[in-house]
């Protein structure tokens, strides 16, 4: 997969990573790059094309695949933390954290692999987490819905292998992106600018995983252990 001379797609591209991730696809010699945002008007990256997409609408994720009908690439990194546990936690709010990460990635999926195949195939990158692989006491909805996000990204890969996409899981922890930054300001936190640059090193290199820091490993790493050890990776 080259990242020269590709147009891309990077949902939840009005700020964090994702503005990162279209910007650095910029420096690396894409074509295009589509910033899909709820609130279009507010993208601010000269040279990228703006996009009013929600993900969790249908509709607006049928109009984006036809107005972005040339992508190669294809990146989920919109997303939502609200910070609910499963038990005692608002179900309306864990609802929406589960309706984003999971059904609104497929919603792109279901949209885009026809795209993605009539333009020779391309590639998907799924940015995950490394709560994808562990549970986290305060935050377990985000952790269900990465969760499942997760198995998707191994389940579509499956299923767009014959149309030849890459479909790559991105896994890391906590990056100092502005809304990390608010909710914990004096935690130790990747820089987000080295994920990113991870992320489009391993798409480049068509790896299928890309465990971009310390925290991920840690979160692979507990899986072989017994349940009781899924705790919280420190990196350290």
């Amino acid at each position: 997969m080259e990242l020269q001379g590709c147009t891309a797609l990077v949902t939840g591209a009005g700020r964090d990573l994702g503005r990162l991730f279209a910007e650095h696809l910029l420096r690396r010699g894409a074509t295009k790059v589509y910033a899909g945002a709820r609130r279009a008007e507010l993208v601010d990256l000269p040279g990228v094309v703006p996009l009013r997409l929600d993900v969790t609408d249908p509709a607006s994720v049928a109009a984006a695949a036809e107005a972005a009908g040339d992508v190669t690439l294809l990146i989920n990194n919109a997303g939502v933390s609200l910070g609910q546990n499963l038990v005692e936690g608002d179900l309306d709010q864990i609802r929406m954290v589960v309706e984003t990460h999971l059904f609104g990635t497929l919603n792109m999926v279901r949209a885009f692999a026809p795209v993605l195949g009539a333009n020779g195939g391309g590639a998907i990158l799924n940015v995950l987490s490394n709560l994808s692989w562990m549970s986290f006491d305060g935050n377990n909805s985000y952790a269900v819905a990465k969760a499942a996000q997760w198995s998707l990204t191994n389940g579509i890969r499956l299923e767009l292998a014959e149309q030849r996409t890459l479909v790559s899981g991105l896994v890391f922890g906590p990056t100092r992106t502005e809304t990390m930054k608010a909710f914990n300001p004096a935690a130790v936190m990747n820089d987000p600018v080295d994920i990113v640059s991870s992320a489009l090193d391993g798409i480049e290199a068509r790896r299928i995983e890309i465990v971009a820091d310390d925290y991920g490993a840690a979160a692979k790493a507990s899986l072989t252990g017994e349940p009781r050890g899924f705790v919280m990776a420190t990196g350290d």
